[in-house]
């Protein structure tokens, strides 16, 4: 096998220079479990410094300077979303706390109103529980069932019918890696005049994704994944569905008008963000996507999954190796036989070495495979040869210990 030349050089990304923007990594730690939450670049730090330190104001409330610029922020960070994304227009954004509850909105403020008894939702295998509970819950609360689907496109084809409102997919698998094919599944699931939502949690900070041209009626996401903050999401939904949608929540700022009988609520995309918003977030994250213009994410990712080729290479030469993850993904997963991975994982945190261990919040999955959990190890472009060598040097050592 030819290892990948990880010396790539490209005048948009120099992979020397992204990863000094993350402070995190000048320990003696190795990272690797961006899956469950990337690390911070310094533009986001300071962001959010500086807003706690000199500019602390509430948004789209008081009409103080301080106040003014926040609010001003908070619409460009909505903007710069949706351009991220490719939405017709930034009514589509909504700030949630994270992709779970955006998954959570969908589930209650659209399929809720709109799902009868025998009603189906289909939904993958490969969903963590994120894209998986919610559509359970609306289930029991209307009636409808949860059509399980393995992701396969000749499948989903079999058990789509009319009475399907609802598919559920991801972008990229947090266990296994493997993106599905959304161009196809949208075409079939829109041909039965179902939605299709799509959970791109760990596919958006490796894929670059247009909702408009795949025609996806929802997609969430959560900041932490994207080198943003934790505690911040988004949900995009077309307009006209968001439209149709009733309120989920009430409280300040998501109304026009309200007595003691009735309320008028807000136009998009406020109708849905109820209460103060996580005002230090938005403006980390809005700092983060500026700094991300910097860089070409395409070659990013193309050095990350060449990192991830060399990874996967040492690995294969352990023996007793069982691979979940598809080749040269960013996310590897895999067992050692007859070593239990939660073992592993102390080991190597002994060795300061971050990964994952376990279910993965994927626990259909899990009974899929035919295993309790998994050791995986997530590679983002701030992560370099020497971090996985490292990880591989600690692991022998950790086998070696537990053989």
């Amino acid at each position: 096998m030819v290892l990948p030349d990880l010396n790539l050089r490209n005048k948009y990304f120099i992979p020397e220079q992204f990863r000094a923007n993350f402070p995190a990594l000048n320990g003696k730690s190795v990272y690797l479990d961006s899956a469950a939450t990337a690390l911070k670049p310094q533009a986001m730090l300071d962001a959010t410094l500086e807003y706690y330190a000199h500019s602390t104001a509430t948004a789209q409330r008081s009409l103080h300077q301080d106040a003014l610029q926040v609010t001003a922020k908070i619409d460009k960070a909505r903007q710069y979303v949706a351009d991220f994304i490719h939405a017709n227009e930034n009514s589509e954004i909504i700030w949630t706390r994270g992709a779970t509850e955006s998954i959570n909105l969908v589930a209650q403020s659209y399929a809720r109103s709109i799902l009868k008894p025998n009603d189906e939702i289909i939904v993958s295998e490969l969903e963590h529980h994120s894209n998986l509970l919610p559509w359970l819950i609306v289930a029991q609360q209307t009636g409808a069932k949860v059509i399980k689907w393995s992701s396969a496109i000749d499948e989903l084809s079999a058990l789509i019918s009319s009475r399907t409102k609802i598919v559920a997919i991801t972008q990229m698998s947090n266990v296994t890696g493997f993106c599905p094919d959304l161009a196809t599944i949208s075409r079939i699931t829109h041909q039965y005049h179902a939605i299709l939502v799509v959970d791109g949690a760990q596919g958006i900070v490796h894929h670059s994704l247009n909702v408009k041209q795949l025609d996806i009626d929802f997609y969430a996401f959560s900041a932490h994944k994207l080198y943003g903050p934790t505690g911040l999401g988004v949900l995009y939904g077309k307009k006209e569905l968001l439209n149709q949608m009733s309120v989920w929540q009430g409280g300040g700022k998501m109304l026009k008008t309200t007595t003691f009988n009735d309320f008028q609520p807000e136009d998009l995309p406020y109708k849905f963000e109820a209460g103060t918003p996580n005002i230090a977030g938005i403006v980390g994250f809005y700092a983060t996507l500026d700094w991300l213009k910097n860089w070409d994410l395409t070659q990013a990712e193309h050095y990350t999954e060449q990192l991830a080729c060399y990874t996967q290479s040492q690995l294969a030469r352990l023996t007793n190796i069982e691979f979940y993850s598809i080749d040269n993904s960013p996310i590897i997963a895999f067992n050692l036989n007859n070593i239990h991975h939660n073992d592993i994982a102390i080991l190597l945190s002994e060795q300061h070495i971050a990964i994952r261990t376990g279910e993965l919040c994927a626990q259909p999955l899990m009974r899929k495979l035919g295993c309790h959990g998994v050791i995986r190890i997530s590679i983002m472009p701030y992560n370099n040869q020497q971090d996985i060598d490292d990880f591989i040097k600690a692991l022998q050592n950790a086998i070696e210990i537990l053989e």
